[in-house]
């Protein structure tokens, strides 16, 4: 089963892809956050065959929802709602700060300013922490 993983954000969505198996996520990219989001994000997951999502869930270090979880929540329902997709949460903490360090040590030596990959990578994390805890 193929997962869409989703790293939300105020101005990106960061968006990964399990495997057919869905044992890891990969990078996909980012899709703008606009009031289309939901759609362009919807017309991805048709077009890749997902049958599930898994979204980050924004917490901050006490547990609490921080400031993002409202609009997250809210982008989740609405894709939901739109494709009838189950939408599971998987904690996301530091997981643009690992990606970074990954784009960083990484042999290609992508400039520091690319966000865009760091947004999706993060995604990517989110997706296969999700589906290693699935597995177990």
């Amino acid at each position: 089963m193929r997962y869409l993983g989703i790293d939300y954000g105020s101005k990106k969505i960061g968006i990964a892809f399990s495997d057919e198996a869905g044992a890891m996520g990969f990078p996909h990219g980012i899709i703008t956050n606009t009031q289309g989001a939901v759609d362009e994000v919807a017309k991805l997951l048709a077009e890749k065959g997902a049958e599930a999502i898994v979204v980050g869930e924004s917490r901050d270090l006490s547990g609490a929802d921080n400031p993002i979880a409202k609009d997250a929540k809210a982008f989740a329902s609405a894709l939901a709602a739109k494709t009838g997709k189950p939408v599971y949460w998987e904690a996301e903490f530091y997981t643009s700060a690992e990606a970074r360090r990954a784009r960083d040590a990484s042999v290609e030596g992508r400039s520091p300013k690319n966000t865009d990959a760091v947004d999706a990578s993060a995604a990517a994390l989110i997706l296969t922490s999700y589906l290693s805890k699935k597995h177990d």
